[in-house]
């Protein structure tokens, strides 16, 4: 099927309109099929916390970054159900990854397919010692969702090696401890980054004594990462 230049470039518009701070499209097409619903095109949805958000992390969580988090979820699938209805009355299949579509999590807190995994293949960022997504323009600040769909949409060009390079902040910062300091590529598995449970007991500690709920919400290496830093004015 031919590629749609004009119909990628309408996306795009569309959700960068509807509030997204990144946008791209991404092949999928050598995923697993049940993980992608048959579907070989992933877009990917990003949005960025304010800046006073993040920068008021660095000691605990706040229940402003909670306040944040839940919301900038809610906007994202909006986006992504704006999107892919657009798609569909295009004529194509499209299938928003909703929080209720996504549904819940595996006893490790995986989904079959991660919304960070559909940012790679879109060329958003990497993933970060700390199993986060990174980005360029934002570091780790950002939400993320996305849809999936058999539009023939321009794919950008994916990201398959780590940029991280010899950092080591996120891991030294982690006061878990949970982070291992392996560096990312396409091959390194979420388990070979960092201890999934040493991470979740501290995120509730933090978050208990940041605003008194215990979530699984911390974000100190998000505050933390030198691309963050970096867009906050802190580098």
């Amino acid at each position: 099927m031919e590629i749609d230049v004009v119909l990628t470039k309408e996306l795009i518009e569309l959700l960068v309109e509807g509030g997204a701070d990144l946008a791209a499209v991404g092949d999928l097409s050598m995923l697993p099929d049940k993980v992608r619903y048959g579907l070989p095109v992933g877009v990917s949805v990003a949005v960025k916390y304010p800046k006073d958000v993040i920068r008021g992390i660095s000691e605990l969580p706040t229940q402003e970054y909670r306040d944040w988090y839940g919301s900038l979820n809610d906007r994202l699938d909006c986006l992504v159900t704006d999107g892919a209805e657009f798609l569909q009355k295009k004529g194509y299949h499209a299938v928003a990854n909703t929080r209720a579509r996504v549904g819940g999590y595996d006893e490790s807190c995986q989904t079959m397919l991660p919304h960070k995994t559909v940012a790679t293949r879109a060329g958003i960022g990497w993933i970060g010692k700390c199993a986060l997504l990174i980005t360029e323009q934002y570091g780790s600040m950002v939400r993320l969702s996305s849809i999936l769909t058999d539009a023939p949409l321009a794919v950008s060009e994916a990201v398959s090696q780590s940029r991280c390079g010899s950092c080591m902040v996120c891991r030294d910062a982690c006061p878990a401890g949970a982070i291992y300091g392996t560096v990312w590529n396409v091959s390194v598995g979420r388990e070979k980054l960092f201890d999934y449970q040493k991470c979740r007991e501290m995120a509730m500690s933090r978050s208990e004594r940041g605003f008194g709920k215990r979530e699984t919400l911390c974000g100190k290496c998000i505050e933390s990462c030198p691309y963050t830093k970096r867009y906050l004015g802190q580098a």
